[in-house]
């Protein structure tokens, strides 16, 4: 999956960056690194030694009412090129381009119904032997929260290639539509989001071993259950949480 058009780094801004370290290492099995970069405290959540995401506090220059929660960046060959694009389809550009020394070059974006997420040209794309899903502590579903999914998957389309999968028909709740990125198999899904209070997101699925046994650790390090445990095709569980500085995080796991 790590190839231009994907996923290929997740990040967690956060009201309290110790204690979200100590929670989702407890809950998710992440070993936090500090990065060791010289301007700024950032925290590398490995699996063994691979980095599957990052951690910071919100950055002052974000404002008072930014709120705890989690982002991904997707891979763009041409970070300025792509960011003129997300301008041309509509969308907004929060931050322009610029580069991250020995690391990469990113842009802050949203699509056209609000959306931020970020694009990234890294400066190494060799990443070596990573993980990959089901293992615990890696990211294993993307899904878009959406206003409305046909306008959201036609932007998503148009600015990295992504194709459509199989659609399910979820009754009253509508279509949830799985989409690829240029891979064979799908990874992620789109609908129309069902509770107007919560506004259209990204939501990241992170992998662990046992969706029950998840869902305890959760409880007990002071996070909260908003949906689920709940099965969904292929024999999976999922959850739906809330950190204890509020920001939302998904799991998927089976059951025993």
């Amino acid at each position: 999956m790590t190839k231009p058009g994907n996923f290929i780094w997740y990040e967690l801004l956060t009201s309290d960056a110790q204690a979200a370290e100590r929670f989702y290492s407890e809950v998710v099995g992440w070993d936090p690194k500090d990065s060791g970069h010289p301007e700024m405290r950032y925290t590398l959540l490995n699996v063994g030694a691979a980095p599957i995401a990052g951690l910071m506090a919100i950055p002052e220059d974000c404002g008072p009412d930014m709120k705890p929660a989690w982002t991904g960046y997707i891979w763009a060959e041409d970070v300025d090129a792509k960011a003129a694009e997300v301008k041309e389809l509509g969308g907004k550009v929060f931050r322009e381009p610029a580069d991250i020394p020995n690391v990469g070059r990113f842009a802050v974006v949203a699509d056209p119904q609000g959306v931020a997420f970020q694009l990234f040209a890294p400066t190494m794309t060799d990443r070596g032997d990573m993980p990959k899903p089901p293992t615990p502590g890696t990211i294993g579903w993307h899904e878009l929260d959406a206003d409305n999914w046909e306008s959201a998957f036609a932007f998503y389309s148009a600015l990295f290639g992504w194709t459509k999968d199989q659609a399910m028909d979820m009754g009253p709740m509508g279509t949830y539509q799985l989409f690829k990125a240029g891979g064979d198999e799908a990874i992620g899904g789109m609908m129309n989001r069902t509770d107007p209070s919560n506004p259209p997101k990204w939501n990241f699925y992170i992998c662990v071993d046992n969706i029950d046994a998840a869902e305890q650790r959760v409880k007990s390090n002071g996070g909260k259950i908003l949906f689920g445990p709940q099965e969904v095709p292929g024999g999976a569980w999922i959850l739906q949480c809330l950190d204890p500085q509020g920001a939302m995080f998904c799991l998927v796991g089976m059951r025993s």
